[in-house]
């Protein structure tokens, strides 16, 4: 069963600010996690919550970017954040925006 996807905060604004290439990539690769696979290149972001994972897309140019996002729930693939990477390492501020929305799902889950 395909799960839905759950846009949090602006995750859908941000990635509908990529290049064509990479908002496909992206989509193919959510897609894929929305049908119980693995996305072809990913690791896992224990820093923003348990569970929670990176979709790492690289396009022509050697731009990175990420998809940040949650699917250990039945009910949906939550995704929390996408940005464009800068850095080799992920920025504190795109870590500490992707927790803050990964606490927002799990209290709306409480409910």
């Amino acid at each position: 069963m395909t799960k839905q996807i759950v846009w949090i905060g602006a995750s859908l604004e941000d990635l509908s600010g990529f290049p064509d290439a990479v908002k496909r990539e992206a989509g193919h690769q959510l897609w894929q996690v929305q049908n119980g696979l693995d996305p072809d290149d990913w690791d896992s972001m224990n820093t923003v919550g348990p569970g929670a994972y990176e979709i790492r897309i690289h396009d022509e140019q050697n731009n990175i970017y990420r998809v940040i996002y949650v699917a250990k729930f039945p009910e949906a693939l939550y995704v929390l954040h996408a940005f464009q990477k800068k850095t080799r390492k992920t920025s504190q501020k795109d870590i500490d925006l992707a927790g803050k929305r990964y606490r927002h799902v799990m209290a709306l889950r409480k409910k």
